[in-house]
């Protein structure tokens, strides 16, 4: 599972012309399920997003979580980060999951986060959708569950 983490200020995602998910001050997770992610991968994204210390505490270091700030999350499914352009010119997506086994992973990441009292708002799983981010930092963390970077 791959994640692209950004902290800000505000983001909201829309879809055909609706806002269905919209949040201050928190995290944008662009979430990406990989073949052969387990429930495993879902766990551990979740308690690496909700504790990652990324906003500034009174000294202005950053030294505080979601948990700490009271932050939200916007969470959206994004195949693509598992796309591979080592090769050519277009990349593959042959890593990615198949849409169920990857909406039933992401929707699990969505309840391990909810379970530790964030607010997660989302977009629409394989919908075509405009992601607005107002990135605050600008800060923005690549993690990945199986610790490839």
């Amino acid at each position: 599972m791959r994640a692209v983490v950004q902290r800000v200020k505000e983001a909201d995602v829309t879809v055909e012309e609706k806002i269905t998910g919209s949040i201050n001050k928190g995290l944008m997770v662009l979430l990406g399920v990989e073949e052969g992610d387990t429930e495993a991968d879902a766990v551990y994204m979740a308690e690496k997003i909700a504790g990652l210390r990324i906003f500034e505490d009174k000294e202005g270091k950053m030294n505080l979580s979601l948990q700490d700030t009271g932050g939200q999350v916007l969470a959206v499914s994004q195949f693509t980060l598992l796309g591979d352009a080592r090769k050519g010119k277009r990349p593959s997506f042959i890593k990615a999951a198949r849409p169920e086994e990857a909406n039933a992973l992401y929707r699990r990441f969505v309840e391990l986060v909810k379970e530790k009292n964030i607010d997660v708002q989302e977009g629409i799983f394989q919908a075509e959708m405009l992601v607005r981010i107002y990135n605050d930092g600008p800060v923005t963390i690549l993690l990945d569950s199986k610790k490839l970077f």
